[in-house]
């Protein structure tokens, strides 16, 4: 039986650890090495003396691509059994997340059972790809390898001839975007389906919002939001500086000027407590929501909530969206990765004025789209899905088209928490969102099949979510607006009468 250990860290005793027959090995970038050398010897030999698939050699651009990746397994004395490299599907151009497998080649070993080594250099391969952030992962293989593949998980998706022998394309399914809303979202559904919360009346149209009107309010919009334990624990300063960031967004998003904030804060003690309440002080200062009151508790594991209150006549929903519908990504692209927090939370707003933050936080209210939702813990295309499912629509998404900062490649900016991000759906060529400094740019559209799909540069759509996100299922409609050419009215009293 084949043994592979995949590099085992110092950090394992080596006494506990039986010594491999082989082990898998991944090439530094740039590597000329005598591991590199075998690699391409064994492709060689199997690609252009036995198939002569290639004239003299198999070597093309993605060889000398830095971004290309090589995994070989190797035996005790180093020798190269096989090898698979990876690289992005397109040579120049911006990150895309898409990857593509190549070059596999496994040398037959007595002993060991046909595919064996192959299976393990594919399956290392697709885990190194999500690793690096792709959200798509194809091979053209071999016509008489596609069971092997789909052995492996791998699907057909169409067929070719290479050198003359029938080929497959196949494709890897990268689950991150449909994991990342399954473990944030996707509860949502059952928690709320014994109506435990109200879901109809005054409160149809909002299903699915971050934020909510108050019957007989004078246009009072409220919401709340809490803060992960383990960050108020580990950066308390940026716990409230995000709590306040992220109920100011939710009454953004619905078109809702800010008017007075509440926290609930939990703290082992005072010490602590007061890094929390600094953090929360400067960010109602930068995000215009002054805070009224609270309720501290001390002697606990660290905790915070934000309650938001604003005001609005005129809120935006998150189900406002119709089938054909345009979407735009509003995103503020400058800051970086927040220390401690790589490719995980984008820091847009530390380094921001209140004056540039005010326009951002205006935009919706602005621009009285359809539907519209701040970008949360689900990603930008998980926030999307939740928008089409609260509007009764799927989504299509553009890839080339979405805003994205330099500094960060496609797969993490689309399943961070990126600062400040809105989506909006309206009817196509409606106004622009116009939010300061943020960039705004349409990148897809609603469409009637339900979940969300990504459009890609060769014309492929891949889906990322089958579904709905949170199983909340579809919002009431709002009455069309009587005083613009788009946007949704809102008359408190009748929304209350309906309860």
């Amino acid at each position: 039986m084949l043994r592979i250990a995949e590099n085992p860290g110092p950090s394992i005793a080596p006494a506990l650890v039986p010594e491999p027959e082989f082990a898998l090995v991944v090439i530094e970038p740039g590597d000329r090495g005598a591991l590199i050398a075998g690699y391409r010897a064994l492709r060689r030999e199997a690609f252009v003396v036995e198939q002569e698939l290639f004239a003299g050699h198999d070597l093309d651009e993605f060889d000398e691509d830095p971004r290309t990746r090589v995994l070989v397994v190797v035996d005790r004395a180093q020798r190269v059994l096989g090898g698979v490299r990876i690289h992005p599907a397109v040579l120049d151009g911006p990150e895309l997340a898409w990857w593509r497998g190549s070059r596999l080649v496994a040398r037959p070993l007595p002993g060991v059972r046909a595919g064996e080594i192959g299976a393990h250099l594919v399956s290392g391969a697709c885990r190194l790809a999500e690793q690096l952030g792709a959200l798509r992962f194809d091979a053209h293989v071999q016509a008489h390898c596609e069971g092997f593949f789909g052995r492996l998980g791998w699907s057909r998706t169409g067929h070719m001839e290479i050198g003359g022998l029938p080929h497959v394309a196949m494709r890897w399914p990268v689950e991150r975007i449909a994991a990342l809303a399954r473990a944030t979202k996707s509860p949502l559904g059952g928690l709320l389906a014994d109506g435990t919360l109200a879901t109809g009346g005054a409160f149809a149209p909002f299903i699915g919002d971050d934020a909510t009107p108050i019957p007989n309010s004078s246009g009072m919009v409220a919401c709340t939001d809490a803060i992960l334990p383990a960050m108020v624990a580990r950066d308390p300063e940026w716990a409230g500086w995000c709590g306040m960031l992220v109920t100011a967004h939710d009454l953004s998003a619905m078109g809702a000027a800010p008017v007075a904030a509440l926290d609930a804060v939990g703290a082992r003690d005072e010490a602590a407590a007061a890094r929390v309440l600094r953090g929360l002080r400067e960010g109602a200062e930068m995000f215009d929501l002054p805070i009224v009151g609270g309720h501290t508790t001390l002697g606990v594991e660290g905790s915070l909530s934000v309650t938001g209150l604003g005001r609005t006549d005129r809120p935006v929903p998150a189900g406002g969206g119709r089938v054909g519908d345009a979407l735009t990504l509003t995103a503020d692209l400058a800051g970086d990765w927040r220390p401690g927090y790589g490719h995980r939370q984008w820091d847009s707003s530390t380094h921001r004025t209140r004056e540039e933050m005010r326009p951002m936080l205006g935009a919706v209210a602005a621009a009285q789209p359809h539907a519209a939702k701040d970008v949360s813990m689900a990603g930008i295309v998980g926030t999307i899905g939740m928008l089409a499912e609260a509007s009764g629509c799927g989504a299509e998404l553009d890839v080339c088209a979405i805003p994205r900062p330099d500094r960060a490649q496609l797969g993490d900016w689309l399943t961070c928490f990126p600062g400040f991000a809105m989506v909006t759906a309206d009817a196509p060529g409606a106004p622009p969102v116009r939010a300061g400094a943020a960039v705004s740019a349409a990148c897809g559209e609603l469409s009637s099949a339900a979940g969300v799909r990504l459009r890609w540069p060769d014309g492929e759509v891949t889906t990322v979510i089958a579904g709905g996100v949170t199983g909340l299922g579809a919002a009431a409609r709002l009455a069309p607006a009587t005083n613009a050419s788009h946007g949704s009215s809102y008359d408190p009293a009748a929304l209350a009468a309906d309860q």
